[in-house]
């Protein structure tokens, strides 16, 4: 397995408002690392929590109730969709 803090493979620049680089800068120092540690591993927190959310949610148990009955229920028929999937398409040619 390779040394992550080692191996740099590419580089990202930002812009950003002074303010903004002044807060950075201040966590960091408390965080005793650098600006750019600091950013990678927030980022990198930050897109793990948002990819994460994507695959996994939470309910409270009423919601969770709600939702498995919401699966658990007879689909509803929708005559629009049933002709869609029934009936050829334009694409179908002449049978």
């Amino acid at each position: 397995m390779r040394n992550e803090s080692v191996l740099r493979e590419t580089k990202v620049q930002l812009r950003m408002r002074p303010l903004q680089k002044d807060v950075i800068a201040r966590a960091a120092e408390l965080k005793q690392t650098t600006m750019t540690n600091f950013m990678v591993e927030q980022a990198f927190n930050a897109a793990q929590q948002i990819l994460a959310d994507q695959a996994h949610f939470y309910l409270s148990p009423e919601k969770w109730d709600e939702f498995c009955a919401a699966l658990d229920a007879p689909p509803r028929d929708l005559p629009e969709l049933r002709k869609l999937l029934t009936e050829p398409g334009v694409f179908d040619g002449p049978k």
